[in-house]
């Protein structure tokens, strides 16, 4: 694995963003036009996923960062859920929603992956080095 510095190097944080871009127009257009409030839901669901990453890498504990990270996880299936919500109310067309429902469902696993990875580690976090 990489040396990851900070949280903009992870993988995980990188896809997030993605999917946060690729949403951002579905709730800006359609979705928003016809039920402002499940726009603002997705969005907010979305970011979460990124942001959790992030705050759990800053804190620099292995405990917090996987806590968060699971965080991230529930926040990209609430995302996958509010997506099969909208594809229900026909707030988006069948095409877009087979585009993000994969990359949301693999960066749940890839999330998933990283935290059974950081459980298998010794290194207790940034924190706790004792030559900082």
């Amino acid at each position: 694995m990489a040396t990851i510095n900070k949280f903009e190097d992870l993988e995980i944080w990188q896809i997030a963003r993605e999917i946060c871009k690729q949403i951002e127009p579905y709730a800006q257009s359609g979705i928003a036009a016809k039920n402002y409030s499940i726009a603002d839901q997705i969005r907010r669901s979305s970011g979460s996923v990124m942001d959790n990453i992030a705050e759990g890498f800053e804190r620099e504990g292995k405990k917090e960062f996987i806590q968060f990270l699971s965080i991230s996880k529930g926040s990209a299936g609430e995302c996958r859920s509010q997506m099969y919500r909208v594809l229900d109310l026909n707030l988006i067309e069948q095409t877009e929603f087979d585009q993000i429902l994969p990359v949301l469902f693999n960066l749940s696993i890839k999330i998933r992956n990283f935290i059974q990875y950081l459980n298998k580690s010794n290194f207790p976090g940034q924190k706790y080095r004792l030559n900082k």
